[in-house]
């Protein structure tokens, strides 16, 4: 009979704590705050590695995250779809680029609002948009054009 009890309070002690896990996971990771707000769509010539999960940053707070990445069939150009949280307002002349924290840092969209006075509404896609800047290729072609300027 003691056996049984401690046995069950140490299993009632385990899924507390795992309970507790997920809860602190939920609300830390924003896990629970993709599905709210309005979606609107970016196109780019290069995502650099973006990742669908990705944060949408605004003023660096994060307001969104990527939600769907997909190739154009007809223009070879990256159409990603975003999530905004409805209460950030962003006029329809907003600009998109895709930037990192540091050399080695995470990507993610970073947001410029223009000045209209019109607001984005859900589906609409943003006009004006930075790709990737793609540092190893600009490192190369510096390497090797300089190689040719020496011969």
């Amino acid at each position: 009979m003691k056996n049984s009890l401690v046995e069950t309070l140490t299993g009632a002690a385990v899924i507390a704590i795992a309970v507790a896990f997920f809860v602190f996971v939920y609300t830390n990771t924003g896990l629970g705050k993709g599905t709210g707000g309005y979606h609107i769509k970016a196109v780019f010539d290069n995502t650099g590695g973006l990742a669908t999960g990705s944060d949408i940053r605004l003023a660096g707070i994060k307001i969104g995250s990527v939600t769907n990445q997909e190739l154009d069939q007809e223009n070879y150009q990256a159409v990603l779809t975003m999530v905004i949280d409805s209460s950030i307002k962003l006029p329809d002349d907003t600009s998109a680029k895709i930037t990192s924290d540091g050399l080695m840092g995470e990507k993610y969209i970073a947001l410029d609002p223009g000045g209209s006075e019109t607001m984005l509404k859900d589906g609409d896609t943003l006009g004006a948009t930075q790709s990737a800047l793609d540092i190893w290729s600009m490192v190369n072609k510096y390497i090797f054009d300089s190689k040719k300027e020496n011969k």
